[in-house]
């Protein structure tokens, strides 16, 4: 019987290890499942594209899987039993059961209200597609002269802020930050923002704590009142909450606690990927929910599993960062290259140069999902027939 690999989640990291998995491992030996709610690969890096009225190229999963012996199960997962191995999803044809000898869990992560009163009554999400396009059609209807306020100084607030800045120059944009503006950014990389924001005419107001937001205002912590017929909240990402629900061992936050090899700790065949896994990276700090710590913990998880079943060599070798790639707007772009612990230093990329590098940033992540079986040779390795099964807590306990 086929060792059964099921990958839960189809964005970046769990398309990524779904098609590297089916590139390592004999198809005589395995059946790959990915399940996703959606036919399509959603690109999450644009969705403040996507929100001020710009087209993406449409990514079908039944074209990106031909021939690779991935099979797409389009289902919403309800449930997780890490102990008797079984992943409840309901589908297109009703709730259903399926078992697995491997899961690969890469379900990610949503926005995170972080508990300020009246933001999921009144505030806008972009961290999916859904969200996007609520406000794709909010923005439209803006008068000229009203006010969108961006909540959040990250990579995703000062992304959002300069698209729709750039896409509606008719409208008065501002960014609340509970900090100074770029504040992990070196001096070049702050002083760049700095420019591109006064060129757009963006408001920011730092060191700006929101408390509370209404349908035409946000309250700050001084009890100041910002105006804002649409509030954009980017204060972050919360991971989906079906793993707290398991007897898989997960942080206070939710994410599966997982070893250098993208590992349970706590169930051996268990794999976390993406934004769902706490995993450590160089100077014993945990890797940060982005695409960029995602991708090499998918290659890796990926590897692992099928040197693990093959009984390969598993690969040590942990993510580490390079840089942040931050847009800016279509013609601006800033480029802030950081140690392997994520701490910038003083180089930094500005400007139109660093638009077209982070462009082809992007597109090279949704090439790697699209064309999962290229750039990797054909080695596909056959599965130890005699290897032990590993058991888990409960079967232990018992």
């Amino acid at each position: 019987m086929p060792h059964r690999i099921i990958v839960l989640g189809a964005g970046y990291t769990g398309a990524i290890a779904a098609g590297r998995l089916a590139r390592r491992l004999h198809s005589d030996d395995v059946s790959i499942t990915l399940v996703n709610a959606e036919p399509d690969f959603v690109e999450r890096v644009r969705m403040h594209q996507l929100a001020v009225g710009q087209d993406l190229v449409p990514r079908p999963f039944s074209e990106m899987f031909a021939g690779t012996g991935v099979e797409l199960r389009l289902a919403k997962v309800t449930g997780i039993d890490a102990d008797r191995r079984t992943v409840a999803v309901d589908g297109t044809d009703g709730a259903e059961v399926l078992e697995y000898d491997s899961l690969v869990y890469a379900l990610g992560s949503g926005w995170n209200a972080q508990g300020v009163p009246g933001t999921e009554e009144h505030a806008h999400e972009i961290a999916g597609r859904p969200g996007a396009l609520r406000l794709r059609e909010r923005l439209a209807g803006l008068d000229a002269g009203q006010t969108v306020l961006v909540v959040g100084g990250g990579l995703t607030g000062l992304e959002a802020a300069t698209e729709i800045a750039e896409a509606r120059p008719d409208l008065d944009i501002a960014l609340a930050a509970r900090g100074g503006l770029g504040d992990w950014l070196s001096p070049k990389g702050r002083a760049h923002v700095r420019k591109v924001f006064g060129k757009l005419g963006i408001t920011a107001h730092e060191h700006t704590e929101v408390t509370r937001v209404e349908p035409d205002h946000v309250t700050t912590a001084d009890g100041t009142s910002l105006p804002a017929a649409v509030t954009l909240w980017t204060t972050g990402f919360a991971v989906h909450p079906i793993a707290e629900a398991t007897t898989l061992e997960v942080s206070g936050t939710g994410r599966i606690v997982v070893d250098s090899t993208m590992r349970s700790v706590s169930h051996p065949d268990v794999y976390a990927i993406g934004d769902a896994a706490l995993a450590m990276g160089p100077g014993d700090k945990p890797l940060r929910m982005s695409c960029a710590s995602g991708v090499p913990a998918a290659w890796q998880a990926a590897d692992a599993l099928a040197a693990r079943l093959t009984t390969g060599k598993t690969p040590t070798t942990a993510p580490r960062y390079f840089n942040q790639c931050i847009s800016l707007g279509r013609r601006e772009g800033l480029i802030q290259y950081v140690t392997a612990d994520d701490r910038a230093v003083r180089a930094a990329l500005t400007g139109r140069l660093a638009a077209v590098y982070k462009e082809l940033i992007c597109k090279g992540a949704a090439w790697s999902v699209a064309n999962p079986l290229l750039g990797l040779p054909a080695r596909r390795r056959r599965i130890a027939q005699d290897q032990p099964r590993e058991t888990t807590p409960a079967e232990a306990a018992a």
